[in-house]
């Protein structure tokens, strides 16, 4: 597999001993290149005091959010999802596409959130946004946040993004940064965590975007981003069970589709990201109509994996682990909420199974560290479906041979110290990478009350 300039190049040659699945290393997961040997042993234990609260999330969706923001062009929709769309177009601007060269004209408008004052001063802020962009539309994310210092970011570009792939390639932007942070695909990261430099705050601009004279419009009804400051851990303190429940989510393996759409990614050996994400959108009765998988060539298995493959492609990353594209993708079926953020413990976890939703995880591991996966990882999503009596994990891991294996069950320990865990030197001296509890998080735009109990307290809804 050639391996994108990317935070996958990163984490593949760091852990050069894992065993490669083939799946997708998403972007956030190596928020650093690989701690010299003097930072590795300055690393803090996993007994070290951790402060109360490691995530915030503030995320823009309801009426008052989007009046509470600085609008030029925009109008807000009202209703029971408001959103914004284009009211008259506050200029116009030529953008030439990186990944085919072509030149276009196009109408904008922009919608800039309040600044967010951080419950967390952060290491890490990840943007995710649900929108509808029809032929003709597209949009663009940026992130300016200011450190502790008072120094302030310049503007961040976190995702140029349209549902379709005729008008703008979906992409994210490399080669950005200052004097203390950078952008890694879809990521912003403080460089030197160990420095002190935190982000104190942060703030949203949106680009809508539509061809020229036309009254199309994309519309926004979610935007927002999760700020963080996980610290580095090898492993994390043990949860104990709570629950024991299954939930009724298809199974579909990314490996069935090998050599398919190689120009996605090399084809689905590395697509565990879009699978999983097709999984919990079925779940919730979603799926691509007969005309949308029109362009997958007939008689292949379970199209409408390839189809979401396609439409979470990040042509800069030339993967479809983009975690924000993946989110955005879900949203694009009726009805349906998606975010990407950090959650703390499988103790969440399972509060969000109790109450019916699903939750897919981001990790990297070494074979040993996850006994009957049978392969290691530098990055791979799988969906958590439930929880065992005795509190193992039950999971949908696309990277299983055929649909019928996808579903496995995983011991607890392992599999929270894989998801939670950051980075570090493990005893055998070998590099092991972690999200610190990255994950998607999908779920309809009207909530049980439960539901919405639970997403609250997570600060999701």
């Amino acid at each position: 597999m050639t391996s994108p300039t990317s935070r996958r190049t990163v984490l593949t040659a760091a852990i050069a001993t894992v065993a490669g699945a083939g799946t997708v290393a998403s972007a956030a997961s190596a928020a650093s290149a690989v701690p010299s040997a003097s930072a590795a042993s300055a690393v803090p234990s996993a007994s070290a005091a951790a402060p109360k609260t490691l995530v915030d999330n503030r995320f823009w969706h309801t009426y008052t959010d989007w009046r509470c923001g600085t609008g030029d062009g925009i109008r807000v929709l009202p209703g029971p999802r408001p959103g914004l769309v284009i009211a008259g177009p506050a200029g116009r601007t030529d953008y030439t596409d990186p990944h085919t060269g072509t030149t276009a004209a196009w109408e904008y408008a922009t919608w800039t959130s309040p600044v967010h004052r951080s419950t967390v001063p952060a290491t890490e802020v990840i943007a995710s946004w649900n929108a509808r962009t029809p032929a003709g539309t597209w949009i663009q994310v940026e992130l300016s946040g200011r450190y502790a210092d008072g120094t302030a970011t310049p503007w961040f570009v976190m995702g140029r993004w349209a549902s379709g792939d005729g008008d703008v390639r979906r992409t994210s932007v490399d080669d950005q940064g200052d004097a203390h942070g950078s952008v890694w695909t879809d990521t912003f990261s403080v460089d030197d965590p160990a420095s002190g430099v935190r982000l104190v705050s942060h703030q949203l601009r949106l680009t809508l975007y539509r061809a020229p004279g036309s009254r199309l419009t994309p519309t926004v009804w979610r935007v927002g981003a999760m700020a963080s400051d996980v610290p580095d851990r090898f492993t994390v303190p043990a949860s104990a069970p709570a629950i024991a429940r299954e939930l009724p989510v298809p199974r579909y393996s990314q490996n069935v589709h090998i050599g398919q759409y190689p120009e996605y990614d090399n084809g689905g050996e590395a697509w565990c990201s879009p699978t999983s994400s097709q999984m919990i959108i079925e779940y919730w009765g979603r799926r691509p109509t007969a005309e949308d998988l029109a362009w997958v060539k007939p008689g292949l298995p379970d199209p409408q994996v390839c189809h979401a493959a396609r439409h979470t492609y990040d042509y800069q990353y030339a993967g479809c682990g983009n975690w924000p594209f993946n989110a955005a993708y879900a949203a694009t079926y009726r009805d349906l909420n998606a975010v990407v953020t950090r959650i703390g413990s499988l103790t969440d976890v399972e509060r969000l199974i109790r109450v019916g939703i699903p939750v897919i995880t981001s990790q990297s591991f070494l074979e040993e560290e996850l006994t009957g996966a049978g392969y290691g990882t530098a990055g791979h999503l799988m969906t958590v479906i439930g929880f065992t009596r005795e509190g193992d994990v039950i999971a949908n891991d696309p990277a299983s041979p055929d649909n019928e294996a996808v579903r496995r069950v995983y011991r607890r320990r392992e599999f929270e110290n894989i998801w939670l865990r950051t980075k570090r030197y493990g005893a055998d001296g070998r590099v092991r990478s972690g999200t610190g509890g990255v994950c998607y998080v999908y779920w309809p735009t009207r909530p049980t009350p439960s539901q919405h109990r639970v997403l609250r307290s997570l600060g999701l809804s």
